[in-house]
């Protein structure tokens, strides 16, 4: 097993206390919960239930789940970081982050796995952003789950190439409601007051009469959220066949999540990243004249 060591700095009536203290969630506890030896204290293993008292160490296993087994496959990953607790990926527009039955030999997730089989033998796969397989930008994957669980307040900054001209602020605060017929979860949101919230707050950097290089920010983070605001306001993002129409001049959605901002919890500091356009996204800013 590895351990992540915490020094307690107060007493607490139990394990549990302390981790809750420290904003674990609850699955998390509850994952700990089921073997001995997830928790040692002054290297004695012990159980959840146990008090804690200032000054004691308390090792926790960092990684209490069950290796992932999904299909490996060799896939060159443009590394945008990397530490003992993070990886950050930039994602190509066209893979999809996990499998599925269109993409299940070739994906993120199997490329991160065959990436990490060699560095630790009981990887779990643990992406805390997906991002639709047309979205092209910056994946966070988490190497254990003390990791997972610390990273929290992720701002994320989406570029994108919409129709038609947007010149001023926008803000778009309509639920968004998953069509599904005989139960079965279809690939289509829409718009629905009976739908999930979602706000999606648009700044203009550049436009004319036919087209507009936007910012994203986003609250809430629904599947498609960008995609479904931004057609439901006319301004569908070009490429996008599904909410809008065929582009002739790109193959794939003109959306990509270019900067991520988050607080790692070990170096105790905010960490900031930011990634340039793809090739295909220039000459399409180029083409609009959008540079």
């Amino acid at each position: 097993m590895k351990y992540h060591k915490f020094i307690i700095e107060k007493d607490y009536n139990s394990i549990y206390y302390f981790l809750k203290d420290e904003g674990f969630s609850e699955n998390f506890i509850t994952n700990l919960r089921k073997d001995m030896g997830n928790f040692l204290l002054n290297e004695t293993p012990v159980t959840i239930r146990t008090p804690l008292k200032s000054g004691d160490i308390l090792k926790v296993n960092n990684n209490p789940n069950n290796k992932t087994t999904i299909m490996q496959c060799i896939l060159p990953l443009d590394i945008v970081y990397e530490d003992k607790y993070y990886i950050l990926i930039n994602k190509p527009s066209g893979i999809s982050c996990m499998p599925n039955k269109s993409h299940y030999t070739k994906n993120l997730a199997g490329g991160i796995c065959y990436y990490m089989k060699e560095k630790d033998k009981n990887f779990v796969l643990r992406i805390i952003n997906r991002l639709d397989k047309d979205t092209a930008g910056i994946i966070i994957v988490a190497k254990d789950s003390i990791s997972q669980n610390k990273i929290n307040d992720i701002d994320k900054t989406y570029f994108a190439i919409c129709e038609g001209n947007i010149d001023k602020e926008i803000e778009i605060n309509s639920r968004i409601k998953t069509i599904t017929e005989n139960g079965i979860n279809e690939q289509k949101r829409i718009i629905s007051d009976d739908g999930q919230e979602a706000i999606t707050r648009i700044y203009p950097i550049k436009s004319n009469s036919h087209h507009s290089l936007i910012k994203i920010k986003l609250t809430h983070g629904r599947t498609h959220q960008i995609r479904v605001h931004l057609s439901s306001i006319n301004h569908p993002l070009t490429g996008d066949e599904i909410y809008g129409e065929k582009s002739e001049f790109i193959d794939h959605t003109a959306l990509i999540c270019k900067e991520v901002n988050f607080y790692h919890y070990i170096k105790k500091k905010e960490l900031k990243f930011e990634i340039d356009f793809s090739e295909d996204f220039k000459n399409l800013l180029a083409k609009f004249d959008l540079n």
